[in-house]
């Protein structure tokens, strides 16, 4: 790894870094590639990265309509576990956790990944039911976890209100130590530069608008930037999954929903660890630069904006501040929204379709982030063998008509 010296840095400072190496190339499209992957998130970035590494591909395109990290990468609460109740979501979700927890050394790149530990709350006696089976399921997977009491959250997290009189009483609550937080800039960016380092070509500013095909087989994409051929294309576009669907006459079983999040000012280290409720159905942490993170569950109503309404907001402050009282104190800085897209099982959709060629991973709904770079593995494994792995074989497109749902819905308490 080249070093840079205190005078170097501070040299390039004052050039306003025009002598920097740029992260990635900025390619103009090539007329044909062996996979293109539509979609430039940490999703779309990771399978294109393993594509690369693990699999051998290297013509591979990676087109985006925005910019790198634009969409749902860059607006999210950057939450990591793997606490999932069904065997099939748990280990799929453990897998991208222990990609995780090497992941910095793997692309060279500080993810800033925080094992700090993840406390999903228990408010009544069906919760702490709920949480003893979830933790039970988790340890016979081989998934750390445990249940915690009352008196046992106050003394690792002082600032939670643990009375009996509080609206929400604190019975318990399952702990995951190996989760925590990561940052969602640079999960895009190390993968965006490894997987240019391997020749990968990343074509921002690059909309899709067609999708063809002969005789059922894909063959390539048309897009703003003029028409690319390929025989293989991997779509991971979040909650737009539907929109490309449509271009192949494909129906997807998802609804897209906007997802809010917002930030505090600035304060002194005060929560050095992750804590959700599903009964309060709030989260909140603390990021490095001192602001709170917290997040809501998605808008009951259907869209495809980056925005939502302003009662979800104030629901969910109303229910952060139940259960840290001195928070009321604290400004809102900023917030902000994402698209999601949810399966009627909660579960994600990582899977082959009907036209041979086409592959599509979405339906991560809130739970998108932890999985980027497992996502992006088996992924690129489904991809590259025309074939899923035995983790991502559960989420494919068939499971909607054979009814075998993996129904993740309020089974791991809070989803994200």
């Amino acid at each position: 790894m080249k070093k840079y010296s205190g005078f170097s840095l501070f040299r390039n400072a004052l050039s306003h870094n025009l002598n920097w190496k740029q992260a990635w190339r900025k390619p103009e499209p090539k007329k044909h590639y062996d996979v293109i992957i539509v979609g430039g998130g940490g999703h779309g970035l990771a399978t294109a990265y393993y594509l690369a590494k693990v699999h051998k591909i290297k013509n591979i395109a990676v087109v985006e309509k925005g910019w790198i990290g634009g969409g749902n990468t860059g607006r999210n609460t950057t939450i990591v576990r793997s606490n999932y109740l069904w065997t099939e979501a748990s280990l799929f979700y453990e897998k991208s956790l222990k990609l995780w927890e090497g992941l910095s050394q793997d692309l060279n790149y500080n993810v800033m990944f925080s094992q700090r530990g993840v406390y999903n709350l228990g408010h009544n006696l069906q919760d702490m039911r709920d949480i003893e089976r979830r933790v039970s399921a988790n340890r016979l997977n081989g998934i750390d976890a445990e249940v915690v009491n009352a008196t046992q959250i106050k003394a690792e997290i002082p600032l939670i209100d643990t009375s009996p009189d509080a609206r929400y009483p604190i019975l318990g609550a399952s702990l995951q130590r190996r989760g925590g937080v990561a940052r969602h800039d640079a999960i895009a960016w190390g993968f965006a530069r490894a997987a240019d380092a391997l020749g990968v070509d990343i074509i921002e500013q690059c909309e899709v608008t067609g999708i063809h095909r002969e005789k059922g087989r894909v063959t390539g994409i048309d897009t703003t930037r003029g028409k690319i051929n390929a025989p293989k294309i991997g779509v991971v576009v979040a909650g737009n999954a539907s929109v490309l669907a449509k271009m192949v006459d494909l129906r997807l079983p998802i609804e897209s929903h906007p997802l809010q999040a917002f930030v505090s000012e600035p304060m002194k280290p005060v929560l050095d660890t992750v804590v959700m409720s599903g009964a309060v159905h709030g989260y909140v942490s603390q990021s490095d630069k001192g602001e709170l993170v917290i997040g809501a569950g998605v808008d009951s109503y259907v869209g495809y904006g980056q925005r939502g309404s302003f009662q979800t907001i104030e629901h969910t402050l109303e229910a952060i501040v139940q259960l840290f009282p001195m928070f009321s104190r604290v400004r809102l800085l900023r917030m902000w929204g994402g698209i999601v897209d949810v399966c009627p099982d909660a579960c994600p959709i990582v899977s082959k379709t009907p036209v041979d060629g086409l592959y599509f991973n979405c339906g991560w709904g809130t739970g998108g982030f932890k999985a980027t770079p497992g996502s992006g593995w088996a992924f690129a494994h489904t991809i590259a063998n025309d074939h899923p792995h035995e983790l991502n074989a559960p989420f494919s497109l068939e499971r909607f008509t054979t009814g075998a749902l993996i129904d993740e819905h309020g089974a791991a308490a809070v989803a994200h």
